[in-house]
């Protein structure tokens, strides 16, 4: 009798309402139990409890797409940043403490890091939209009872089938980001990739392309390049190698040499292109009839042509100058009368 009240009374109590509305409770939804609270009424939240399910997977579809839209914000804000002028101070700062050269604000082109600083921004917006839209539709399915663990296992496995498929295609994108990131070249810098050098006209996560000297564009594939010289950096060096006769005073053909290269050194033309003193670095060679004497000159990339040939051209009317002679071309020996060939060879027939 005693079981029997108990039972009935746990029956008429007000719980039992929101349980046969909602369910057990510990699976109950939070809007069907709430709605209940509040209204006291199985119909309101069984109606409630009906549309929890997709209100809670508008909700994750909303949040997803808030935090989307806040991470692209914020990488955004970031690439923006490290694109003005008004950042190379701190940039340069970082850069020195971390020794990354994407941070790098001294002699690269602000075109150049703006580009770098761009694809980068691109990369990390596609990540970051990847990962979170994964998250929320895995979280979708289980919500609807599907069970993830056979999906993310099969992902898995295709994943690594593709990579294996694809390691090209991997290494590709691997390099391409840390071409990137390390700055070894960028959009205008005259490099040699290997396969061919001339000038970079656009640089992905995929490929490089660049134009050489006969106008041939080039596609190459960023894993391929295995080593890459940069003809556009910082600085570069003209190497001049003056002859003059072997009893020559050499002494008075430094002079002569360091005199026109301070000359054009100081030249009005030529004073934005060179970036340092001329220096004669002296003999650089001996032969049987003259001495070779080098010269260097520290110019801005891409310019050491022009202020060689320009050099070149001052020595030369230089040392005639100061009557400084300067060997000829080596004869041709005349061929041996024996290997001359007749002029009028004799008739087979007389």
């Amino acid at each position: 009798m005693i079981t029997g009240l108990a039972s009935f009374a746990a029956q008429a109590s007000p719980l039992d309402g929101q349980t046969v509305a909602c369910g057990p409770k510990d699976e109950q939804s939070w809007l069907c139990s709430t709605v209940y609270k509040i209204t006291d009424n199985r119909s309101a939240a069984e109606l409630a409890d009906k549309f929890a399910k997709p209100l809670h997977i508008l909700v994750i579809l909303l949040v997803a797409y808030i935090t989307v839209r806040v991470l692209r914000w914020l990488i955004r804000r970031t690439v923006q940043r490290m694109q003005t002028d008004a950042e190379s101070g701190r940039i340069d700062k970082l850069r020195r403490a971390t020794g990354l050269s994407l941070l790098d604000s001294g002699a690269i082109p602000n075109a150049r890091r703006m580009q770098r600083a761009e694809t980068i921004g691109t990369l990390l917006r596609s990540v970051a939209s990847l990962l979170v839209w994964a998250t929320a539709v895995l979280t979708i399915l289980n919500l609807l009872g599907v069970n993830v663990a056979p999906i993310i296992a099969g992902a898995g496995v295709v994943g690594i089938a593709i990579g294996f498929g694809a390691q090209a295609l991997v290494r590709d994108f691997i390099s391409g980001l840390f071409m990137l990131i390390e700055n070894q070249f960028g959009v205008g810098d005259t490099i040699d990739a290997g396969p061919a050098t001339g000038v970079v006209e656009s640089v992905t996560l995929r490929s490089t392309k660049l134009r050489d000297i006969d106008g041939v564009v080039w596609h190459i594939p960023n894993g391929e390049i295995k080593r890459v010289g940069n003809k556009s950096q910082q600085w570069a060096r003209a190497v001049l190698d003056v002859t003059v006769s072997y009893d020559t005073d050499v002494e008075s053909a430094i002079a002569v040499i360091k005199r026109v290269a301070d000359e054009l050194w100081h030249d009005s033309h030529y004073r934005a292109v060179i970036v340092g003193e001329p220096d004669v670095l002296g003999i650089e060679a001996v032969g049987d009839d003259r001495v070779v004497i080098r010269t260097v000159v520290k110019t801005r990339p891409l310019e050491q042509a022009p202020v060689t040939r320009a050099l070149r051209a001052r020595v030369r009317t230089a040392l005639a100058d100061a009557q400084i002679s300067v060997p000829g071309p080596a004869a041709v020996p005349a061929p041996a009368a024996s290997d001359a060939t007749p002029t009028n060879p004799p008739d087979p027939g007389a």
